[in-house]
């Protein structure tokens, strides 16, 4: 309550109380005396409580908002394809899912479709790697949307019992673009091995 009210009140109660009143008829005498102030002090009141209510909801608001946001930063994701066998060939390019997690922090990754998407704007960086039999083709690819970024491959050889690889990127991601690694129309990786893994994470929002 503000000092200019709290004068008002006093002011009310030291011309009343000159005449040493019973505390009923003090009640009395202020609302007949003074009726506006009386309703005015009862609207303040009742206003003074919808505004602390509103405040606290707005803190309350405020307050989870801070917290998506600083999780927003947190963005980190690593997964294998687990499975046993060959995946491939396939006479078409085709999407490689990673199903065994390993971490997904903030949840872009999808280990349904094997596809990440950027929740929001920032640098991130990439990785892949693979294991397949030497005696087929080995060719993947880091793509971006629909964009082929990096790849990585081995030629068909009869002497080579395994090859191993992969590669590396950093990709500038605006919220919802799309990042997986496709396996290329004809070629194998090997999916019962743990060295075939996808991971990503967000280095900083821009």
């Amino acid at each position: 309550m503000t000092f200019s009210v709290w004068l008002l009140v006093c002011f009310c109660g030291l011309t009343l109380g000159q005449d040493v009143l019973p505390e009923t008829e003090v009640a009395t005498e202020i609302e007949s005396c003074f009726p506006d102030m009386c309703k005015f002090l009862k609207e303040f009141g009742a206003m003074k409580a919808k505004l602390e209510t509103v405040e606290t909801k707005l803190k309350e608001k405020s307050e989870v908002l801070e917290l998506k946001k600083k999780d927003a930063t947190n963005i980190a994701f690593s997964a294998a394809t687990g499975g046993s066998g060959s995946i491939g060939p396939f006479n078409t390019d085709t999407i490689i899912i990673y199903r065994k997690l390993i971490i997904n922090v903030g949840n872009a990754y999808n280990q349904h479709t094997g596809i990440f998407v950027a929740p929001v704007p920032g640098i991130y960086y990439f990785t892949f790697f693979y294991h397949a039999g030497g005696s087929q083709i080995v060719s993947l690819a880091l793509m971006k949307n629909s964009e082929t970024v990096v790849t990585t491959s081995d030629h068909q050889t009869s002497h080579d019992g395994a090859d191993n690889g992969g590669n590396a990127a950093l990709l500038q991601l605006q919220q919802g673009d799309q990042v997986y690694v496709q396996l290329v129309e004809n070629t194998h990786i090997w999916g019962g091995s743990h060295g075939i893994t996808f991971s990503g994470y967000l280095l900083h929002k821009v």
